[in-house]
């Protein structure tokens, strides 16, 4: 049995079909999993087994990890993550889990100048410490992500950010969960640590002008100070202190270490990535 965490998330929920798609019984975690069966395709629901279950509680996680052989572990970036991480990574081990799939972060170093990549580096380490098979999934900028530029888009045609003219990779999150599924159902794939991101990075000043052509009207890129842009984040977009950080960190990284596409995927699945072109055209409503 294979067992997702973060089922109703993102990356969690691409993999989940992408599995089903492929015919694979699953078993779907969520705390809401009634919500998540309802929004099932009706003709891969059958191959769905939902459960209740919360990282933060060890007792449903038990259960519902009980028979597992793989688990697809992610979740949602948080102050508690790595200590839910790690309880489930030893939840699963002494359920006998076979082969743990993460997914982690870009620069997951002890090192590194984004405080949610030290932390997935301490959960790395813990993998591979613990002797059980591991594959780690290290994705870079989720397009979904793009999303919530939206508004700003929508209201004044302005994308705010703190890159300068750096590229950054975006990937689909349903590549991300293709990847998952092949490597869930290809065991000579497992084992390996791999960089997932698109056919090629983006500058904010190259989004910018790329939705400005397809909206047909002018979008502007205003580029700020790390400490601004996180100022911004908080008052104007309503984020937490914690996550308006972290995205001025990620900004910061990718002006440090300039990105560039990497073909693994590609080149061990033969299917090229989903553009950013088409992801921008396929939700090109969310930004008029």
């Amino acid at each position: 049995m294979i067992v997702i965490m973060g089922a109703s998330g993102a990356t969690g929920g691409a993999t989940l079909r992408s599995l089903t798609s492929l015919g694979i019984p699953v078993r779907a975690l969520s705390r809401e999993p009634g919500r998540l069966l309802a929004g099932l395709d009706e003709r891969t629901r059958p191959l769905v087994e939902t459960v209740a279950a919360d990282a933060g509680d060890p007792a449903s996680m038990r259960i519902a990890l009980k028979g597992a052989r793989q688990l697809f572990l992610t979740m949602a970036n948080g102050p508690r993550q790595v200590e839910h991480e790690l309880r489930t990574i030893d939840l699963a081990l002494l359920s006998g889990v076979e082969h743990i799939v993460k997914v982690s972060a870009p620069a997951a170093e002890p090192h590194s100048p984004v405080a949610i990549s030290r932390g997935h580096h301490l959960i790395e380490e813990r993998l591979r410490t613990s002797g059980t098979p591991t594959t780690v999934l290290r994705p870079y900028a989720f397009m979904q992500k793009l999303l919530l530029l939206a508004p700003g888009i929508a209201a004044a045609g302005l994308i705010h950010g703190a890159m300068g003219d750096a590229p950054c990779n975006y990937v689909d999150c349903r590549d991300i969960g293709d990847f998952a599924a092949y490597v869930l159902t290809h065991p000579e794939a497992a084992g390996d640590t791999y960089a997932l991101t698109g056919g090629r990075a983006y500058s904010h000043p190259e989004l910018a002008a790329m939705l400005g052509i397809m909206l047909g009207r002018p979008v502007r890129y205003i580029d700020l100070p790390p400490a601004e842009l996180h100022a911004h984040l908080v008052a104007r977009a309503g984020m937490p202190d914690w996550l308006a950080a972290h995205v001025a960190e990620i900004q910061q990284l990718a002006v440090q270490r300039p990105e560039a596409p990497d073909d693994v995927a590609t080149r061990l699945t033969g299917r090229p990535p989903r553009t950013l072109d088409a992801f921008l055209r396929e939700h090109l409503d969310s930004f008029r």
